[in-house]
This record gives C-alpha cells, structure tokens and sequence, in this order.
C-alpha cells in the first residue's frame, strides 16, 4: 500500500530535527575514544549518541567524530562555550549537515559569511537584521542593488563575528523574512571556489595513489580527515562582491567531489538519534 504524503512529510519532520542535535568534531587525538566524547560533551545535556568514526579494516581512528543531543538547545550551549579542549587539544566543533548539505563543496568550510537569496523590493537592512540577529552578532549586511538602475538585485550578504550562526542558519535552510520565503548558504569568493576545487582534484589524486600503495595499511581517509588539507578556521572576505564573488544563481555549487562525509560510509547515519522535536 502507498504511504500516504503526510507519512512522507512527518518522516522528513523528524529528519530534520535530528540534524539540529547533531555535532560534527573534527580534530580529535588518535587515543579520543566515544567514552571521552561523552564525557565532556555531557555537560551540556543528555547525548543520546556518540561515535568516533574508525577505520573499517584497521579500527584505528579517523580523526572525528559525531555527538547527538536529544535537543537542539543543547547544541546551541555547547556550540556557545567554545573553545573545547579535550585530551589536551582543542578540537573544531561544528553542527552536523545532513548528506545532501555535504554534496556542496563548501559545506565543511568554516566561514563567517552568509548568503541570503530571495530579497525582495520591500526588503530593508533593518528587516534583515532583525531576522538574522537571533543567530549571532551580526558585522555587517549589504543588499545588492543594480549600480546603474539602483534596484535590488535579489541578493544580500550578512556577515557574523563567528561561523557557527551560519551553520545554523545554513542547517534551518528556507527561512521567511518579512512574508517572504530566503534561500540562504555559506558565501565564497570566486578565488576560494576555485581553490576548493583544485584542492579536491588534487585529493582524489593523492586518494588514488593512496589506494595504490596500501594494502592493509591507513587509508587516505585517516591520514587526511579534514578532505585533503582544505583549510579549516574562518575565511578572511574582504573586496569588491561583483568582482571576488558569485552571485550564486548560476552552477558550481554542487560541483566538486565529496568530503570526509561520502568517503568510507555515511557517519551522517552512525548510531541512533533520538532527538526531541522542535515545536
């Protein structure tokens, strides 16, 4: 028997929510066990999951791991007491995105700047402050406008003093400012693009080499959890946006090959989550 849309509709409901209890830590010893994750990330509420993502042959750690919460407010606290240290080194927390969010080549990348599609004539900063002010410490916003006509051109960049409020917001998807449904994701110039796709095309390189020469070793996966040498912190954004970067109507952002996240498995689907639904 067919299921019914509305099945549909409340299965992707709690598909979502469990992604807003999911924490992403990358950077941790190869001696972190799933014990020291839940240890210190307790503090902040109940875990329903933990997992250090190992290799398959070797069992040896890959670097990362993943931390469920069974509310997205718990997430939000521990996001919110960074820096975390553990085992003596400070590892990099960031809010886990789903796999269809990781397809995108800039989706690992910690960025301090968001773009926001869909804006409107009736659309002001002060519309969009509002809005956008919930998620973090807001820098800066520039709507785009036409230089020769003046009007907008649909666009706008919102600028934070952190990357996490852009995770979230890029993880929460369509949001509605002013009645008005807005795309949003993570903004890139047009020479960071470039450089993520040449470094991806020289992972699959050294991947396949890897490959090659090992035979029952680490694979390329442990030695380079992070995809490769992509540079993980903040992106420094600064020029001309009609010059430096995309207005991202067109492609290229489901060019490039996949990270961490589609290599090896789907850590995205370990353990079970068990998550309390927003409302």
């Amino acid at each position: 028997m067919p299921i019914k849309a509305e099945v549909y509709q409340h299965i992707s409901y709690i598909d979502r929510n469990e992604q807003l209890c999911k924490i992403f830590i990358g950077g941790i010893t190869l001696n972190t066990t799933d014990d020291d994750l839940k240890e210190f990330y307790s503090q902040w509420g109940e875990i329903t999951d933990v997992v250090v993502m190992r290799d398959p042959s070797t069992n040896r750690s890959r670097g990362f791991g993943f931390v469920t919460y069974a509310d997205p407010e718990m997430v939000n606290a521990a996001m919110g007491a960074r820096p975390h240290v553990i085992d003596g080194k400070e590892v990099e927390p960031k809010r886990a995105m789903p796999k269809d969010v990781m397809n995108r080549p800039e989706a690992h990348l910690s960025v301090k700047k968001l773009y926001v599609s869909g804006i409107k004539d009736d659309h002001t900063e002060e519309m969009l402050r509002d809005y956008f002010a919930s998620f973090g410490n807001i820098l800066e916003i520039e709507i785009k406008l036409d230089q020769v006509t003046g009007k907008k051109r649909g666009f706008a960049f919102v600028t934070f003093d952190d990357y996490d409020p852009v995770d979230r917001i890029v993880l929460e998807r369509s949001h509605m400012i002013n009645g008005k449904r807005c795309d949003v994701k993570k903004a890139l110039s047009k020479e960071e693009m470039r450089k993520m796709q040449q470094q991806d095309m020289d992972r699959q390189h050294r991947d396949s080499r890897s490959r090659g020469m090992m035979r029952g070793g680490l694979d390329s996966d442990m030695m380079m959890p992070y995809g490769g040498g992509m540079a993980w912190g903040p992106s420094g954004m600064g020029g001309d946006y009609d010059q430096d970067y995309d207005d991202y109507r067109g492609g290229g952002w489901n060019q490039g090959g996949g990270s961490y996240y589609n290599r090896g498995g789907s850590p995205w689907n370990q353990g079970s989550s068990k998550c309390k639904l927003a409302t």
